[in-house]
Formats: C-alpha cells, sequence, structure tokens
C-alpha cells in the first residue's frame, strides 16, 4: 500500500499544514507535497481542493503566500499542493532554463523517452488523488468531492485536469492561466520537449482547444482571473483564446480582468477568497 511520511506540520487558523514525502511510481522519485486540514477536519469528511503552482515553484509557494488557509478553514475545505516536477533524476538539461524541467512540469505526460519521468499529469489525475484515499492521512478527506484550481502554467494544469476529468472535478479555476499553450513561447517550448513536434497531440494538453471542442454532459463551471498589468498577458497567457472557445462551445466559463494586478502572489492573494467560495459552493452540492 503507498505510503505518505509526515515531515512537517504547522498550525494555522485552527487547522494544520502538514507536508509529506513519499516515492512517486509515476515519476520515479520521491515527491513532497502539503495539506491543508481546515478544523472541520478533526470531526468529520471534508472536500478537497487541488492547487497546481507555476513555473519555478514547488509545494510550499501557495501554502506559505497566498494566505489561503483562512477562507479554506472557515469553508471546511481542505487544500492539496503538489510539487511542479520531478527532482533529483539528473536527467541531462533539467536544469539549465527556468520554464523547462525542474520544475516546469507543465502538467502533461511526456512522450519523449529523455523526458520520460515527467508524468505531471497522471500524478496530479490518478496517483495523487489514490496516495490520499490509501493513506491514513486520507481519512477525513473526501475525494469524490473535489475541484482543483492553479496559476500560471499550474492554472493551465488545472484547466486540462479539469476539462479532460470533468468527472473527478466538480469546479475549476485559475489566476493567470496559460491558456493557449499551443500558440505561447513557453507551450511551444515545454510541448516540443515533452511531446515531440506533432502540434496535433499538442491540443490534448491546451485548455482553449479542450473547451472549443468539449463535448461532454458534465460542465464543472470556471472561473478565470488575470491581472490587467501582468506582463505575460499578451505573449504568455491569452485568455481571450479561452474566453472565445467558451462562447464558441456555450461553455460555462467567467473570464475576467483585473485591472492593476500582476502575475505574482499579491494578485493571487487579494482573490483567493473568491476563489474558494466559487470552490466551496460547488463542492457543498
Amino acid at each position: 500500500m503507498a505510503t505518505a511520511e509526515e515531515i512537517s506540520a504547522n498550525k494555522q487558523f485552527g487547522g494544520w499544514n502538514r507536508r509529506y514525502k513519499h516515492k512517486s511510481k509515476s515519476l520515479g522519485c520521491d515527491m513532497t507535497f502539503t495539506v491543508y486540514f481546515p478544523p472541520a477536519a478533526a470531526s468529520g469528511k471534508v472536500p478537497v481542493l487541488y492547487f497546481l503552482s507555476g513555473l519555478t515553484c514547488n509545494d510550499e509557494n501557495f501554502i506559505i503566500k497566498s494566505g489561503a488557509q483562512r477562507a479554506a478553514a472557515a469553508r471546511g475545505v481542505a487544500l492539496v499542493a503538489p510539487d511542479t516536477s520531478p527532482r533529483g533524476l539528473g536527467v541531462e538539461g533539467e536544469a539549465e532554463s527556468w520554464d523547462f524541467g525542474v520544475g516546469a512540469g507543465f502538467y502533461v505526460n511526456a512522450t519523449q523517452d529523455k523526458w520520460k519521468n515527467w508524468r505531471m499529469y497522471e500524478y496530479v489525475t490518478e496517483e495523487l488523488p489514490a496516495l490520499l484515499a490509501s493513506a491514513a492521512l486520507g481519512s477525513p478527506l473526501d475525494l469524490g468531492r473535489a475541484s482543483v484550481f492553479g496559476h500560471s502554467m499550474g492554472g493551465h494544469g488545472a484547466l486540462v485536469a479539469g476539462l479532460r476529468n470533468p468527472q473527478k472535478f466538480r469546479s475549476i479555476s485559475a489566476f493567470s492561466p496559460i491558456c493557449n499553450p499551443c500558440n505561447a513561447p513557453w507551450g511551444v517550448k515545454a510541448f516540443t520537449g515533452y511531446l515531440g513536434a506533432d502540434r496535433e497531440s499538442w491540443k490534448a494538453y491546451d485548455a482553449s482547444e479542450l473547451m472549443k471542442g468539449f463535448t461532454g454532459s458534465s460542465k464543472p463551471p470556471v472561473l478565470v482571473d488575470t491581472g490587467s498589468a501582468d506582463k505575460f498577458l499578451v505573449e504568455q497567457l491569452k485568455p481571450e483564446a479561452l474566453e472565445a472557445a467558451a462562447n464558441a462551445s456555450g461553455y460555462p466559463a467567467t473570464v475576467r480582468l483585473q485591472e492593476g494586478y500582476d502575475h505574482s502572489y499579491f494578485f493571487i492573494s487579494s482573490f483567493v477568497d473568491e476563489h474558494i467560495a466559487f470552490h466551496a459552493d460547488h463542492l457543498a452540492k
């Protein structure tokens, strides 16, 4: 049976941030993740909200910087924050740039042999939920009530995970997501490296392409916030592509541009309570 070792614990707003380490079968290395258990977890099952972080981040950035625990404690929602890529494998070139390799898994299952361990899509949609369900730490978590959100690269990951698994996630949201990675420099670089030159295969990991052709009967509602002062807005993020795809397919998506905000955790912390409320409302249904 899968096991996870607790490596730290910090009390916050009556609940607990607990960090764990485990051996990942999907990624072939040790991985860390953090769970915030709200006070309600001490007396019963609580729903789960996964947060996927962005480039250069690990599982601690959101937990330490966002201030999300206050709202999560009030609404009785557990937060689960995984790392962003395999680490310590020593693959040649894995740390040569900040937007590819270590800290930049892009939440895909790599098909190129050199990057065969970069299977973050499988990790966040299959292995980690299974670990949470099977390990002792999973006992207060109601994995049947789950939603997903994220930031930047992780916003892209959350949109893709949610749109490809509408039966697993009740709602989806994102801060500053890479909405159309097939047509953004970050996405082109990552997809070429991990998935190869066949651009048609990239569409399986592009939220705008997925939403444009969405045919599922279950449509988890989507909320996206991007800052108007985000320096990556035009070249990398392209929220207008996602909005156009939602309009074309009739997908229930709210895409907002927040005046004056940038790409940082100052932006995330300003709107994270709204996102948690959005998810908590759907998790309560």
